[in-house]
């Protein structure tokens, strides 16, 4: 096993320690507070979904399934009796049994000569080996993207690279201000996508220097989104997919389709990477070898969740042979969230500032530190501001699927009590007594109906689903600040079959070092599906930067110590269970009455009603509602002169609420409203979970979709109002290329064209206007940095 050498981390240790003082003494001098008032800024990268409406004929993925070695190898097989009918009868049921057209995650195909010049060239630039040398061979992959239809060029290219493609026209226009040609061109690798879906970082880093950081943060996602939708009706139209019976569809969910969970089960591993995986044309010089990268990730990932049924059955949760064995290939990467990263700027200058004692080294014993405090604080963001509500069957209810990679995430003790207190809270109780599902679908069926099973509703599954974090093992710890910490640990999980050290570190909340992101700050990745932009986001980013900035100024007046949260695999797990057992909606959780995370017992003290358990001897039961109460208790009394600078108590007092109220917190809305779309009355655990997760998804695809796009309409409304009353030159030249727009206010011209949008029969003419005012605004933004 690779080991950290005690000696040398102990030294080191100690220099750390003293520069983090000499550092705080700096900055008290200084009269600096990191993460407070005026100081935070914000930048997003938003995980999209996707999806191609049409009938199979007509559409990418269908249309390969069925001309690929892999079915036609199939059906040989079955007609020579190698393989029984089943085999090839269930494919031919996903692909003929689509009732809804839709086709998540499917590629799109375009006749090559509807490419515009600068379309064309940007194209073939990424079709490049490597993009720093233009006379370079191409990608070996190439000619997958390539195909001749009636004697004619198409091209067949992910939705992610769709919208690239369709900017790429936009700033072809001859209407676009020559101002904006520079800006424009240095967006095009804020489009990406290494996973499945797109990948679009924010346009523009909003600073807390002009006003509320959250807001502001809110704003740029609602005005990035509507610009990504503006794009994708666009190029339906310019591209002529509408006409060939493709409509590309961009929107925000969470989880892994339901249908390609399905599709996941019926074919290879290999087969499935090649369906879904990103070629990653854009955002890399080397977009092959990305490709090849995440590859690696996914097979990693498939390896790492067969290798938990030994933890199960360790931990005693498997007591017999009797399982269902995780498929090879694992849809987890299909999951989508928005990671939200916040930037000190004053934490960055002073990291490239010479004669600073804020050191690499400090910052990452320091930054390690704040990690282990704002842990802490996970479950007051899990339901309230962000959720990712999933039905689990009964018959789908088997410990080895249901509990994804937390034996990877948790230690044996808390993930036994976790277990048990899931299947107390889940329908699967039948005279008192919890029952799992026992292999064959048909009995399991049986036993469901005449027992009256249901399953469990999962309020954000999107958190048991994907791999959250690493949990630390004895030897290699990842947050005791010593530097090389975190390499060590994924060099040691890989001898073991849980994860490859060279993929980035998983945790909920990661360090961005200045040395290596540009600014000095943190990313939050607990963020699954926001129902509301401007009033969820902007509250969690909000929390988001006063824990932040509470957990900092903790570390800097030596309230906090890395040694009061010791970094050991059950004090981690201890911490993270409350996090899990909100994203499951399990409403207790036990900790140690003696238990040596001497933050975690200055937080109980604020706990209102705790007992000593009857089940677990020197264990606490802990109600999680209580203890969300308490960490909103600790703020308001720990953190009170930050609360007060960032004028975070209406925040307190809305989250406050949010707890109180489960209709009022995003899970509870995301349900109410996917049952409305189900159109059974019923309780959301008696919905059959194949209706009430397609009904999520159709939400997801259609209201939720228009109601974000609204909120992205009105804040640009507000952006070009702002400018055309200041006198933007820019903003007048653009209304002026528009015979429609002419002589129309902006507020006239939005008018206009609102319901066009959001109906998505806008004319493209009135989408390139819209989006090169979205330009002008994105422009004046990135200038006022």
């Amino acid at each position: 096993m690779t080991s950290c050498p005690p000696v040398l981390v102990s030294n080191n240790a100690e220099s750390l320690r003293l520069g983090s003082i000499q550092f705080s003494q700096e900055l008290k001098a200084l009269g600096i507070t990191p993460f407070g008032s005026g100081d935070s800024s914000a930048g997003m990268e938003y995980e999209l979904q996707v999806a191609v409406e049409g009938k199979a004929a007509d559409v990418d993925l269908p249309i390969s399934i069925y001309q690929s070695n892999f079915f036609r190898n199939i059906e040989k097989r079955v007609g020579r009796g190698d393989l029984p009918p089943s085999s090839i009868e269930d494919i031919r049921q996903f692909l003929d049994e689509n009732r809804a057209n839709v086709w998540e995650n499917s590629w799109v195909r375009i006749k090559k000569e509807r490419l515009g010049a600068l379309a064309s060239r940007v194209f073939s630039t990424d079709l490049l080996a490597d993009k720093q040398y233009p006379k370079g061979p191409q990608r070996g992959d190439s000619q997958r993207f390539h195909f001749q239809q009636n004697d004619r060029s198409h091209i067949r290219i992910p939705i992610s690279y769709l919208l690239k493609l369709a900017f790429a026209e936009i700033l072809d226009r001859n209407s676009l201000p020559e101002s904006l040609e520079s800006c424009g061109h240095s967006l095009f690798s804020y489009f990406q996508s290494d996973n499945t879906s797109p990948e679009i970082l924010s346009f523009t880093i909003p600073s807390a220097q002009a006003g509320a950081i959250g807001p502001l943060a809110a704003r740029e996602t609602a005005r990035t989104f509507l610009l990504t939708q503006l794009l994708g009706q666009f190029a339906n139209s310019h591209y002529g997919l509408k006409e060939s019976g493709q409509r590309a569809i961009i929107y925000n969910a969470p989880h892994a389709p339901y249908r390609q969970k399905r599709l996941n089960d019926l074919v290879p591993d290999g087969y499935y990477r090649h369906l879904f995986m990103s070629p990653c044309l854009s955002g890399w010089e080397r977009g092959e070898e990305k490709h090849k990268y995440m590859a690696l990730c996914h097979r990693t990932l498939s390896r790492s969740q067969l290798n938990t049924i030994s933890k199960l059955k360790d931990a005693g949760i498997i007591t017999n042979n009797l399982i269902v064995l995780p498929n090879t290939s694992n849809t987890c990467l299909a999951n989508n969230g928005t990671h939200v990263s916040l930037g000190s700027s004053a934490l960055t200058r002073l990291a490239t500032d010479p004669g600073s004692s804020f050191t690499p080294g400090v910052e990452k014993y320091m930054g390690d530190l704040v990690i282990k405090i704002v842990e802490h604080f996970l479950p007051l963001f899990a339901g309230t501001y962000t959720a990712a509500p999933y039905r689990v069957d009964f018959a789908d209810f088997h410990p080895e699927s249901v509990l994804g990679f937390l034996p990877h995430e948790l230690d044996y003790t808390h993930l036994r009590m976790l277990w048990r207190r899931w299947k107390k809270k889940a329908d699967i109780q039948f005279c008192g007594r919890s029952f799992t599902p026992f292999g064959p679908r048909k009995l399991d069926n049986m036993l469901s109906k005449v027992l009256g099973l249901s399953g469990d509703l999962i309020p954000d599954f999107r958190l048991i689903d994907y791999f959250i974090t690493l949990l630390s093992t004895e030897s290699c710890p990842a947050l005791d600040g010593m530097p090389g910490n975190q390499e060590r640990l994924k060099a040691e999980l890989a001898e073991i079959g849980i994860f490859d050290s060279r993929m980035s570190i998983y945790l909920p909340y990661r360090m961005r070092a200045q040395s290596q992101m540009g600014y000095s700050g943190f990313e939050g990745r607990i963020y699954s599906l926001f129902p509301s932009f401007l009033e969820d986001m902007a509250q969690a980013v909000e929390l988001q930067n006063l824990v932040t900035a509470v957990a900092y100024s903790m570390v800097l007046d030596g309230k906090v110590v890395h040694q009061d949260i010791p970094d050991l695999p059950p004090v981690e797990s201890e911490r993270r269970q409350m996090f899990f057992a909100t994203a499951i909606g399990v409403p207790t959780v036990y900790i140690r009455t003696n238990t040596s995370n001497m933050f975690l017992v200055k937080i109980l003290k604020h706990v209102k009603q705790q007992r000593h358990s009857k089940r677990y001897r020197n264990y606490l039961r802990i109600k999680v509602s209580d203890y969300q109460q308490a960490l909103i208790s600790f703020l308001k009394i720990e953190g009170a002169e930050l609360t007060d600078q960032l004028q975070a108590t209406p925040l307190l007092d809305n989250l406050h609420e949010r707890l109180a109220d489960p209709e009022y917190s995003a899970s509870g809305r995301l349900v109410y409203n996917s049952i409305a779309t189900s159109g059974d009355r019923r309780k959301p655990t008696k919905i059959p979970a194949d209706i009430f997760n397609a009904a999520s998804e159709k939400y997801y695809r259609n209201d939720l979709k228009k109601a974000q796009c609204s909120e992205g309409l009105a804040v640009l409304e507000e952006d070009c109002l702002r400018l055309e009353q200041s006198g933007n030159p820019i903003i007048a030249e653009i209304m002026c290329t528009n015979t429609q727009a002419r002589a129309r206010s902006v507020t006239g011209f939005f008018d206009q064209i609102r319901n066009d949008v959001l109906e998505e029969t806008a004319a493209p003419e009135d989408l390139v206007l819209l989006l090169h005012l979205g330009l002008a605004v994105v422009h004046d933004l990135n200038t006022q940095r």
